[in-house]
């Protein structure tokens, strides 16, 4: 991933998130405007789970009216603002409603938020223009709004503070009008062509959004949203699309249930130029060749491991979601670990070969307490190294210890095993369950998961021949 680094600033795979069978519900009213940079919102949420210590996102740039409790009982809540929401990343403000003791919280059944945003509005690179840009940012650039939902938090999401599970995944019915648009976009919906439309949804999603103007294309096997390349380029896109999605499914046993989603965006700062996932949605923020357009440059090929990755990320990230502090590594590890076998297979050998040279270099004078002994995020100190280079070749070594069959196998019982907690724990029982011998157990544990010089082994493996 280094390699692309001057033009993927940011992946930003929430990874502090849990799959909810019991999802809270959003429903209300969202009135945009993209030449105002403006939110005017009516949110109501129900279905709330009984949480002990929760906290509730929003960010920092909306101004509430009020938070009004619907049930059990009808009135406007007095609320207190934690600092102690360690994971959240800035944008937000996180929202609590003390118990009458002053001690401890409730919370109510059924939630009504009342509250306005007004964001800058960037409309050039030569003298209207931010700092900075980032996948958190509310992002007006004239002609559109993009957001993701975990880090901007444009609406209200709560946040299990005691089991780590965030609940920015949610069922939806909510009327979006954008009085300057022609196109509305939200996660898990088909774009609609209109100023104003209500949009539901059937199972939970983080609520990226894109609204605008802009047209799109729907080929039924991929839709992309503000396309600007030639027709050639996105159908060769489009059938690469088709080949990763049927090669991942005949592996896994597990079909896609909906097409990616690419957005092709400017930003709101120069230079910068990045993708990011909030699936099924691919969001590609940059001009020319840079973002989505950098996917489109038949001289390039490094994209297709690229495009391997994120759609990927269906299976570790939505069909599966991970949390604790193994659950980054995890999601990032196994998702790289995946696009490198389909390269390995679609793309040959010599293009895989590369890639696993370019991390052997990454990885030469990389070290890492052992992932037995992590307790705690904080304490992995080079994040992308760790989870994109170390875990993805530790999967590698542990492949030629145990097999490919057995490694599907691990990978299949990871993602179908239910837990409260993707912790290391979770991801040696799977291990144990999986290969059912205490003796290759024993030894891939001593040898990569609590070894000091666990680096070390790794790149020995990986340099094996077979």
């Amino acid at each position: 991933m280094k390699k692309l680094f001057t033009i993927i600033l940011s992946l930003g795979i929430s990874f502090l998130t849990f799959a909810q069978e019991n999802a809270p519900k959003i429903k209300g009213k969202v009135k945009i405007s993209i030449i105002e940079g403006t939110f005017d919102c009516d949110l109501t949420i129900s279905n709330i789970p009984t949480l002990e210590d929760y906290l509730i996102r929003l960010n920092s740039g909306m101004n509430l009216l009020h938070i009004k409790s619907k049930k059990p009982n009808d009135f406007v809540l007095g609320f207190n603002k934690s600092e102690k929401d360690s994971t959240s990343t800035g944008e937000s403000i996180a929202y609590y409603f003390p118990d009458n003791t002053g001690k401890g919280k409730f919370l109510p059944k059924e939630l009504q938020f009342r509250y306005v945003g007004k964001f800058p509005v960037a409309t050039d690179t030569i003298s209207n223009y931010s700092k900075e840009d980032w996948k958190g940012n509310i992002a007006f650039n004239g002609y559109s709004v993009r957001t993701d939902g975990s880090q901007s938090a444009w609406y209200p999401y709560l946040y299990d503070a005691k089991k780590d599970i965030s609940y920015e995944e949610m069922y939806y019915d909510i009327e979006i009008e954008c009085i300057d648009c022609s196109t509305i976009y939200m996660n898990g919906n088909k774009p609609v062509k209109s100023k104003k439309t209500t949009l539901k949804s059937e199972q939970p999603y983080e609520l990226a959004l894109f609204c605008g103007k802009y047209d799109f294309i729907d080929d039924g096997n991929l839709i992309l949203l503000n396309p600007t390349f030639a027709e050639d380029n996105i159908n060769d896109f489009s059938q690469m699309v088709s080949k990763y999605k049927q090669y991942y499914e005949k592996k896994l046993k597990i079909k896609f249930t909906e097409p990616p989603i690419f957005i092709n965006t400017t930003p709101t700062a120069p230079k910068y130029g990045w993708l990011f996932v909030s699936y099924p949605t691919i969001m590609g923020i940059g001009y020319g060749n840079d973002g989505i357009g950098a996917l489109f440059d038949k001289k390039k090929d490094w994209y297709k491991q690229y495009i391997a990755h994120e759609l990927g990320h269906y299976y570790f990230g939505t069909y599966k979601v991970l949390n604790s502090e193994l659950g980054d590594m995890m999601s990032e590890g196994f998702t790289e670990y995946l696009s490198l076998k389909l390269v390995e297979e679609l793309q040959g050998k010599e293009f895989y070969n590369k890639k696993i040279e370019e991390k052997i270099k990454f990885l030469s004078d990389f070290n890492t307490i052992p992932i037995s002994k992590i307790k705690s995020i904080s304490e992995i100190e080079d994040r992308e190294t760790f989870v994109y280079d170390y875990a993805s070749m530790m999967f590698i070594a542990i492949e030629k210890e145990i097999g490919m069959k057995k490694m599907w196998e691990w990978i299949g019982n990871i993602l179908n095993t239910k837990t409260d907690f993707t912790n290391y724990d979770y991801l040696l029982a799977t291990l144990r369950n999986t290969l059912n011998d205490n003796k290759k157990t024993h030894e891939i544990i001593e040898k990569y998961f609590n070894n000091i010089n666990s680096t070390e082994n790794v790149l020995n493996k990986v340099k094996e021949k077979k």
